[in-house]
């Protein structure tokens, strides 16, 4: 089995000074407020952390015992308050807390100074340190580094440099590439620096990832999945399968899906999900797979390695084995000369996209559910995807098929879809099953010529769809829909061909003859949707307005 018992190496906000006091001038002098700014927090809230030695009055009065503080539990308040935008010290990133400044002093440094010297090492300095190293391998080493800040801040730079000097003779770099005193200097750069909060540690990780993936993919061609993408995947399973003890990416590239799903729960405040594992075929996405799940979520695990088609190895998992599975796993190669697996029982699979989603579907355990992206041509090809898919649907294994927009993909505008799967077998409340298709191709926003992404409010209705569906469906009534969104099909309703391409059911809007009334939690949904929505549109307009006043003053108008 690939799942592994997490084990959490983190510890709460501040746990690191539980033996530290601090008087109020200091609280005020770390936190970067004036003195009678605390004594205001300590009047007007409640909860501001009691002195732990008694004392007569304020700091410094003579011949008064003064008060002290506990230094965790003041970090932990000062976590929950945000420093205002036009209280930003110079270099400080939005979203800076007075935790975070308390924090770096506390360890004499900066808030923001990791992140900022990362971003100097990944962007306008990176050419110069790394010589004739591809860019890739540089930042690969860059992303590593930052990764052993950010979990073990007490490293030095000799412990760093020595153990990816073994990781990296795994790959057998070209010596004349590599720039013989990099590492060490890249770890002397970084020595001194420190994470003035977890939140900024996993800024300047994910700073240097998403660089890194780039450069990879530029490379190798690899196609990671797309932020926007992971979080609907993620958010609908979160709230469609709550209680999820057994999660698993049988694809896991760097991990973004695992990272994504568990982000997801903690939005929702879930459980803490015991098992989460996956497989990745190259060892080196599985090593920043590793790195990822330890900087965002304190775990330590070891992914397995796997096929890139899993009929190569098809006993790799027990059958029914995981709770939730989701999965961005390649798509479009031919399977041949391959003997057909036991879970090939919807038919034959001629490509690796219809060996992935019959796998998926045999091994989610009883009530689990998985997510698999899917081109959009396997929606609606003939022969044998057309064979698969009709068994899937009478097996009652499809329960949603989102429609993406194109150009989500950095080095591809292929068209994907994101197919919701159920484990087969009798579904409770209904007795005619049906499948909720949703057409998100119209979706989106443009980043650049040839890239773009969806918006949190895209993301809102999209999963809002899916999980307002399930929700409507578990009371025993009919969900209506939205007119040029999304449309509730019965199993019996898809007719020949078995096409699962959504804008064969979902017509414009307006074209819905059902005209029903929506129940409480289809407009509760709705409504949230249309707030990110008109926020969103809000946000393009006035980008609109700068850029047509910019190009205006250039002609003196």
């Amino acid at each position: 089995m690939t799942e592994f018992d997490a084990r959490r190496s983190g510890t709460g906000v501040g746990a690191e000074f539980a033996d530290v006091l601090v008087t109020r001038s200091d609280i005020a002098r770390l936190a970067g407020v004036r003195r009678p700014a605390v004594s205001n927090w300590e009047r007007r809230h409640p909860d501001f952390p009691r002195p732990v030695t008694a004392g007569a009055g304020s700091d410094g009065a003579a011949g008064a015992e003064v008060e002290r503080f506990r230094a965790d539990e003041v970090s932990s308040w000062l976590a929950r308050r945000t420093v205002a935008s036009n209280a930003l010290r110079p270099g400080e990133p939005s979203g800076t807390t007075y935790g975070d400044r308390f924090r770096a002093g506390l360890t004499g440094g900066t808030a923001g100074e990791l992140l900022r010297a990362v971003e100097r090492l990944a962007g306008p300095e990176a050419d110069r340190l790394r010589g004739p190293m591809p860019l890739d391998r540089y930042l690969l080493w860059l992303l590593y580094l930052v990764h052993l800040r950010v979990v073990e801040p007490d490293s030095g730079p000799a412990e760093a440099v020595d153990d990816w000097r073994g990781i990296v003779r795994r790959y057998n770099p070209p010596e004349k590439t590599v720039p013989r005193t990099l590492l060490a200097e890249l770890a002397g750069r970084l020595r001194l620096l420190s994470a003035g909060s977890e939140e900024e540690g996993r800024a300047a990780f994910e700073h240097v990832l998403v660089l890194w993936r780039a450069a990879h993919a530029r490379e190798g061609g690899a196609f990671f999945t797309p932020p926007s993408v992971s979080r609907v995947m993620a958010r609908a399973l979160a709230a469609v399968r709550p209680g999820a003890t057994r999660v698993h990416d049988p694809y896991s590239r760097t991990g973004e899906l695992l990272v994504a799903y568990l982000d997801a729960m903690a939005e929702r405040k879930g459980d803490a999900t015991s098992r989460v594992g996956g497989r990745v075929p190259d060892a080196l996405e599985r090593h920043v797979a590793e790195m990822n799940m330890r900087v965002h979520h304190g775990l330590t695990l070891r992914l397995g390695e796997g096929p890139f088609t899993p009929a190569l190895s098809p006993s790799a998992d027990p059958p029914g084995a995981f709770d939730v599975i989701l999965t961005n796993p390649p798509f479009g190669r031919r399977v041949e000369d391959v003997p057909p697996p036991p879970y090939w029982i919807h038919g034959p699979a001629r490509r690796t996209e219809f060996d992935w989603v019959q796998y998926a579907v045999s091994r989610l355990a009883p009530g689990g559910r998985a997510a698999v992206l899917m081109p959009a041509g396997a929606s609606f090809n003939a022969g044998a995807a057309e064979t698969v898919r009709a068994g899937l649907i009478e097996a009652g294994a499809v329960e949603c098929v989102i429609g993406l927009p194109a150009g989500l993909f950095t080095l591809t505008s292929v068209k994907t879809q994101i197919w919701f799967l159920r484990a087969p077998g009798p579904e409770k409340g209904t007795d005619d099953p049906e499948v909720l298709f949703v057409a998100g191709e119209g979706l989106g926003r443009r980043l650049s010529r040839t890239q773009w992404a969806l918006t949190d409010g895209d993301i809102v209705r999209l999963v809002g769809e899916y999980v307002t569906w399930n929700e409507v469906r578990a009371t025993g009534h009919r969900f209506p829909g939205t007119p040029g969104l999304s449309r509730a099909v019965p199993v019996s309703g898809i007719g020949r061909g078995h096409s699962l391409d959504p804008h064969v059911y979902v017509g414009p809007p307006g074209s819905s003859a059902a005209a029903r009334a929506a129940g409480p939690l289809e407009i509760r949904n709705r409504l949230a949707g249309l707030a990110e929505e008109i926020a969103t549109l809000q946000a393009r307009a006035e980008a609109a307005d700068a850029e047509a006043g910019r190009r205006l003053r250039r002609y003196g108008l």
